[in-house]
């Protein structure tokens, strides 16, 4: 599409919901290095102070899907003034809770306007830019996507050494605050009137189905897999879901398309995107395990560790989105798996001798790698949609990212457990023959670390071959454009519609 055609990117507008989406999503890791001293503070056990994050992974599992109906029927002003009021209202109430119970209650509150506000920024991108230019545009999303939950770690260990838990909810409500008052004065976008209804039992199935799936996989991650609860919960998931798919393929105006996997480069990104994103935990979760556990670091150096990596790669998110308008996405995301499966092996050979030096450099060329697969594979995707499409592309893209996170978080832990447990029970034994008797604590303790890293090791080599799945798909990859630009007057009217409805 010829470029100069097209209305002016809205900016302005732009600029307000980045700087929304990042407060939010630096937001995601703030609480993870805070867990233990509000588990002093608030006198509560682990398998509780976990909910703080799991609340906030189910509250996003089961809003997103009805981000497509919200987009449809109510204007970006509106959306986003509701979202950052919710987020902002979730931030303060969390800042003076005197209990857990309210602390969760404003922690979900939180993620109920979280959930929103990425939907709603990346509906806006993909109608303000025409293809030719979306890749660029997408790729500074990708800067906030990976920068911001990444340098959450670092930032919080230092605020909790230096203060404490209730200093991260401070820091963030005036910038939370400052943000929804410039929404209020700068967005003066206009929608009409959109004869669009929530169908209420869509709504129902949705939340059984994704918060099923989501609660099942993050508990079984956290508890294990022998729990009635967690096979019930997946069970009452997969049926809620199944009927919800049903449900929607019928209905004039459904709360999430399913039609848009009918679209095959969309269809395969979802696939990659969610492979990836399985493998990916394997890092995020592993590598501050090993540097506190098992070389004994502090978690601001585990955090700062992790750095570097998260620096390269929000700097080249928007390099790589420059790049994917230029080559397209196969290029791209073959290249960066290849980067993936390499370094995710390397990270497979962990001992107890690695430095700190040795690990932020092989995180660094994992994270460059990165760059290079999630936002191009997933725009490229996007782009084989009408404009129609993308809200419930978008939202569907938002909810597969959530419920891959839980299920590979929950696979991986799963794994390193088992691995860990088996490794132990042969070390001990062979322990104890050689000992010919009782072991000193010394010992069992040695084996225990020595058990984790076997453990770790080998998640990271499972890890390794749910990449290469990836990368094979990846081939498969091609330059995708609306169908619209089929007819040509017919895509750029479309294209009008879209920014003016918007």
């Amino acid at each position: 599409m010829d470029d100069s055609i097209t209305k002016k990117p809205p900016y302005g507008i732009i600029a307000i919901l980045m700087v929304g989406a990042f407060i939010s999503f630096l937001n995601n890791t703030f609480l993870n290095v805070a867990l233990p001293s509000i588990m002093k503070d608030l006198d509560v056990k682990m398998s509780t102070v976990q909910w703080l994050t799991t609340g906030f992974m189910l509250v996003n599992g089961i809003m997103i899907p009805t981000t497509a109906f919200l987009i449809q029927k109510y204007s970006v002003r509106r959306l986003f003034l509701t979202a950052v009021g919710l987020f902002t209202a979730g931030t303060i109430v969390g800042a003076i809770a005197p209990t857990f119970s309210i602390l969760l209650l404003a922690r979900m509150t939180q993620a109920s306007g979280s959930a929103i506000l990425m939907p709603l920024l990346m509906n806006v991108l993909l109608v303000s830019f025409p293809v030719s230019r979306r890749g660029a545009a997408m790729g500074t999303l990708g800067l906030i996507l990976t920068f911001a939950p990444a340098i959450g770690p670092t930032l919080s260990g230092w605020i909790v050494e230096h203060f404490n838990w209730r200093a991260l909810f401070y820091l963030i409500a005036p910038i939370a605050g400052a943000v929804w008052i410039f929404g209020f004065m700068m967005l003066r976008d206009k929608k009409e009137k959109v004869d669009i209804h929530l169908d209420f039992l869509s709504l129902v199935l949705s939340t059984f189905g994704f918060g099923g799936l989501l609660y099942g996989f993050s508990t079984a991650g956290n508890s294990g897999w022998n729990h009635v609860q967690v096979y019930a919960t997946l069970t009452v998931g997969v049926v809620s879901l199944f009927i919800f798919i049903l449900r929607q393929s019928k209905l004039e105006q459904p709360m999430l398309n399913f039609r848009v996997f009918q679209y095959p480069m969309f269809s395969l990104a979802a696939v990659i995107t969610m492979v990836v994103n399985m493998a990916l935990f394997s890092g995020f979760m592993l590598i501050p395990i090993f540097a506190q556990s098992v070389i004994g670091l502090t978690p601001m150096q585990s955090g700062l560790m992790l750095l570097p990596g998260a620096i390269i790669n929000g700097l080249m998110s928007p390099v790589t989105g420059r790049l994917f308008d230029k080559l397209g996405g196969r290029i791209l995301a073959v290249t960066g798996l290849s980067i993936l499966t390499i370094t995710t092996y390397f990270f497979s050979k962990l001992t107890f001798d690695t430095t700190f030096t040795h690990v932020a450099i092989l995180h660094i060329f994992r994270m460059f790698g990165m760059s290079m697969v999630m936002m191009p594979t997933s725009t490229n995707g996007l782009n084989q949609l009408p404009p129609r499409l993308y809200p419930h592309g978008t939202a569907m893209n938002n909810t597969f990212n959530q419920v891959s996170a839980a299920i590979g978080t929950a696979f991986l832990i799963t794994v390193m457990s088992n691995r860990q447990e088996s490794h132990a029970e042969e070390l001990m034994k062979a322990a104890m023959t050689k000992a010919h008797g009782a072991l000193t604590p010394e010992q069992i303790g040695h084996i225990q670390i020595e058990a984790l890293l076997e453990g770790i090791n080998h998640t990271f080599l499972v890890s390794t071959f749910i990449i290469v799945i990836a990368l094979v798909l990846a081939f498969f990859i091609k330059r995708a454009r609306p169908i619209e630009e089929k007819d040509r007057k017919q895509n750029d009217q479309s294209f009008r519609e879209a920014v003016a409805e918007n």
